[in-house]
């Protein structure tokens, strides 16, 4: 499972013109699910997501995680973070999990992401056409992976 990670002012998914989330202040993730994923890639990286002190506290220092904050997020799957570039020029996505294993991974993402939180998570439309906007706070962005936990 993949991440990108991005903290931002602002940030909505829209489809077909029409907005289906949209936060303030917080967390827009992109998620890419490989055939390989299990309940424990999804644990490790919701506890990673909240637990990220990448909010400034009262004298500016990145010390406050997600909750502390107060801030929402939106999770946003894309299968394209799995791409293989290493032959050719085209990407290939062979790893990258499909819809019968990466639709109930990608919703119980959503469902743990939620509980931590204390609230609900906006998402985009699985497998849609999408336009991600986003108002980059920082920019802070982090990438993770939960094959190589460094």
């Amino acid at each position: 499972m993949r991440t990108v990670i991005q903290r931002v002012r602002r940030a909505s998914v829209s489809v077909d013109g029409s907005t289906v989330s949209s936060i303030g202040p917080g967390l827009l993730l992109l998620l890419g699910i490989e055939a390989a994923d299990t309940e424990e890639d999804i644990q490790w990286l919701c506890r990673k997501v909240l637990a990220l002190r990448i909010f400034d506290d009262e004298e500016g220092v990145m010390n406050r995680n997600i909750m502390d904050a107060a801030g929402d997020i939106i999770v946003v799957s894309q299968f394209t973070l799995h791409a293989s570039y290493k032959k050719g020029n085209r990407p290939s996505w062979i790893r990258a999990a499909g819809h019968e294993h990466a639709v109930p991974m990608y919703e119980r993402f959503v469902a743990v992401l939620s509980e931590g939180l204390g609230k609900p998570v906006g998402t985009g439309v699985f497998g849609a056409d999408m336009q991600v906007e986003l108002v980059g706070d920082g920019p802070v962005t982090i990438c993770m992976d939960t094959k190589n936990k460094e």
